[in-house]
């Protein structure tokens, strides 16, 4: 009986031995397709990145700070991406300000308070099936909910909202990854201690899912920043010459600019069109890098 034990042992075993050569064959094939698709999409990410560098650094090289503070002009020698600029950070700023505490609010209630019952399964469900929804069918229900029926029309408000919404799902999804990740042995030391259930969450629980959770809301940002859909559909400016002052102002962002000079047939107009994408990316990578700085800092071991 020792002795079979010991033949049959992991360390024993061949590779091969327990798979027939039609496994193996799949698995390797598997294995090299996995890697191919990997590569195709490496090597298509890293076009276009050089294709936009390549076209767009001269001009943004040409007169750096010009080009960050000016207006839109029909002159594309002149032409900037001040307001574009300023109305995408308002939007950001805005957007994180109402989704992040209905987010976490959200995640919270339903990993640790909500009972397990069919509505609760029903609306888990939805919320994962909503994080993969197209951007535009957010847009339409901007347009119908915050631009028409609440009189909000095209304004900052208006887009934060629509933009707020789309990021729910996401953050909602990572909150509760994060909460879920807690051990359960944190939270039995706490109620050991005399700890109520809500001062469990907010004491213990809560700090712990924080890095996972700022992380997820970091990248629903970096989606939200680049979205053109929504912003058209409600119909944000794409050409404005002032700056928002109120939340029921009109506001441009990055993406409607960049779409409007790519769609014009002077080559300079794609030039500027290429150089506000350099300044787009360099936020993206900002906020990214901002993420993983945040997770590795303040993830704990357990």
């Amino acid at each position: 009986m020792t002795a079979s034990a010991g033949a049959l042992a992991p360390s024993r075993l061949r590779r091969g031995t327990t798979r027939s050569g039609l496994k193996i064959l799949v698995d390797a094939a598997f294995t090299v397709l996995l890697f191919v698709g990997t590569l195709v999409g490496v090597i298509a990410l890293a076009t276009l990145i050089w294709t936009i560098v390549d076209d767009g650094w001269a001009r943004l090289m040409a007169d750096p700070v010009a080009f960050l503070t000016n207006y839109v002009s029909r002159l594309p020698a002149r032409a900037g991406i001040k307001a574009a600029l300023v109305g995408s950070a308002y939007l950001m700023v805005l957007t994180v300000l109402f989704c992040f505490p209905v987010g976490v609010g959200a995640a919270i209630y339903l990993e640790e308070f909500a009972p397990r019952n069919r509505v609760t399964n029903f609306v888990e469900a939805n919320i994962a099936n909503l994080a993969g929804v197209p951007s535009v069918v957010y847009g339409l229900l901007g347009l119908g909910i915050f631009a028409r029926f609440l009189r909000l029309g095209p304004s900052l408000l208006a887009g934060a909202l629509t933009l707020a919404v789309m990021s729910l799902p996401v953050i909602i999804v990572a909150a509760r990854e994060s909460i879920r990740a807690v051990p359960e042995g944190i939270r039995l030391g706490a109620y050991a201690l005399g700890a109520t259930k809500w001062q469990t969450v907010r004491r213990q629980v809560l700090p712990a899912a924080m890095p996972g959770t700022l992380t997820g809301t970091i990248l629903a940002l970096s989606r939200a920043i680049g979205e053109t859909a929504p912003l058209l559909v409600i119909g944000l400016p794409i050409v404005i010459f002032s700056l928002p002052n109120d939340l029921r102002d009109p506001v441009s962002a990055l993406p409607l600019l960049i779409f409007d000079w790519t769609s014009r047939p002077q080559p300079a107009f794609a030039e500027a069109a290429a150089a506000a994408s350099i300044v787009l990316l360099a936020l993206l990578l900002a906020m990214n890098a901002v993420a993983i700085f945040l997770r590795n800092r303040y993830t704990i071991r357990w």
